[in-house]
């Protein structure tokens, strides 16, 4: 069963889950696709497009949430029951008001009250098992537990329905239709009644029953100017085909040749079948469905890359490089694109190659700031090409964006001794192996 973000009960009182321990898809047109739908909505939120982001789980529940800071995650689950780009524009905007209206940093707040009520429950039960008193003890406790879970749970929902204002604020500033995000609650209400949820204790949730919400919402939606207005064609577009691309990566073979049968010849069914039958082992099926999206649209450079990314998986980067290299001049340098190009370079273990693999791979590392696979297949050119210091360097900058301190600190150390001093390599060296360092520290100062 997915589970619904709009109803779930919870027994503890817990931080949310880092964002990092979950799995994180990149895609270049599913980022392009985010960054289209979220710009007009940040910006009405008086927040920069350049520092807001809408990063994609791997997850199949129906959820969408920020763990602080200006990043917003979107599982899969929730992708690929959206009907359209709207609905997924309301709930932009819903995370949107999180992000504007500081309810992480807020969390605090809500928890400190829960939390001083679940001690004093503790403490005045224990004193009144020590006296003797030990049912009476375990009913205090269990008292207080639950009026804690209340308070805590009260207020979530506030914090909640004050995101679905501010989002529907953020919608009408930017002259988006609310249409989408009244759809998209009444999808969780019928999800609701489905699974037997509708008569759940509207108390015991972390959110507001969805027809709440509805009812909430309605007037000021519907009021809002931008009500009437027709769907983005463009971006409604690029919805359908993310969402067959996702659901061919992440859905089991047969469901998605289920949902997009060989009988379906538009672009939408090419695409999801070509990632379906190259995961299921079907090479010659995928090659064919790839054939025709290219065939279709022959300059796309996302038709094009993922063309390239099933010849390179298949074993054959020699065939992925003139495909990889078009998509990449065609997306402008997209640095998704061009770090998989730079790998089928790598990957042919041709000496030839690695020049070209070097300046591919340092450009795209340099336009994106989260790529530690590109820095791991720069680290490879580097390795290949003889250059160990550098190698070393790649390796320093991928394991401090995963976290990875000692090995980062290893590395940089090896890079410097082994780089020109006072080089802008050197430096950069010297900035992670001191940073990688203070981080090791407090490690171990919190222990």
């Amino acid at each position: 069963m997915k589970r619904l973000f709009a109803a779930i009960a919870v027994s503890l009182l817990v931080c949310a889950q880092p964002a990092a321990a979950q799995s994180i898809l990149r895609d270049a047109e599913t980022e392009a696709m985010f960054a289209q739908m979220a710009t007009p909505l940040v910006t009405a939120a008086g927040l920069s497009p350049r520092t807001v982001k809408v990063v994609l789980i791997q997850d199949d529940s129906i959820n969408a949430f920020t763990a602080g800071g200006q990043t917003i995650y979107v599982n899969s689950g929730l992708l690929q029951v959206a009907d359209n780009a709207n609905q997924i524009q309301g709930v932009i905007a819903h995370e949107l008001g999180h992000v504007a209206d500081g309810h992480v940093i807020l969390a605090d707040a809500g928890a400190k009250p829960a939390l001083g009520i679940q001690i004093l429950s503790m403490v005045v039960g224990l004193a009144a098992i020590a006296a003797g008193a030990g049912e009476a003890g375990a009913g205090v406790m269990a008292a207080g537990q639950q009026a804690a879970l209340g308070k805590y749970l009260a207020f979530s929902r506030t914090t909640e329905a004050t995101a679905d204002a501010t989002g529907a604020k953020f919608l009408r500033e930017a002259n988006i239709s609310g249409r989408g995000m009244l759809s998209f609650f009444k999808k969780l209400q019928n999800e609701e009644y489905a699974y037997g949820l509708q008569n759940i204790d509207p108390f015991m949730q972390t959110h507001p029953l969805s027809g709440e919400r509805i009812q909430t919402l309605s007037a000021d939606l519907q009021a809002s100017p931008a009500w009437n207005n027709k769907p983005d064609a463009a971006l409604e577009e690029r919805f359908k085909r993310v969402k067959a691309k996702l659901e061919g990566y992440v859905a089991p073979a047969d469901r998605t040749l289920h949902d997009y049968p060989p009988t379906d010849q538009s672009i939408y069914a090419h695409y999801a079948r070509a990632y379906a039958y190259h995961k299921g082992g079907y090479p010659d099926k995928a090659d064919a469905e790839t054939v025709a999206l290219i065939r279709a649209e022959p300059h796309d450079p996302y038709l094009l890359e993922i063309r390239g990314q099933i010849l390179l998986e298949a074993g054959d980067p020699v065939a992925a490089i003139p495909v990889l290299r078009d998509a990449t001049e065609r997306s402008d340098g997209n640095p998704l694109i061009a770090t998989t190009y730079g790998h089928a370079l790598v990957a042919t273990d041709n000496k030839a190659n690695y020049p070209e693999a070097i300046r591919v791979l340092k450009t795209a590392v340099g336009r994106d700031d989260d790529n530690p696979f590109g820095w791991f297949q720069l680290g490879s050119a580097y390795e290949a090409s003889g250059d160990t210091a550098r190698a070393a360097l790649a390796t320093a900058e991928q394991a401090s964006m995963r976290g990875d301190t000692r090995t980062a600190v290893q590395s940089a150390r090896y890079a410097m001794a082994n780089i020109p001093p006072n080089t802008s390599d050197w430096i950069r060296a010297q900035d992670i192996a001191m940073t990688s360092q203070d981080e090791l520290r407090d490690k171990k100062h919190r222990k």
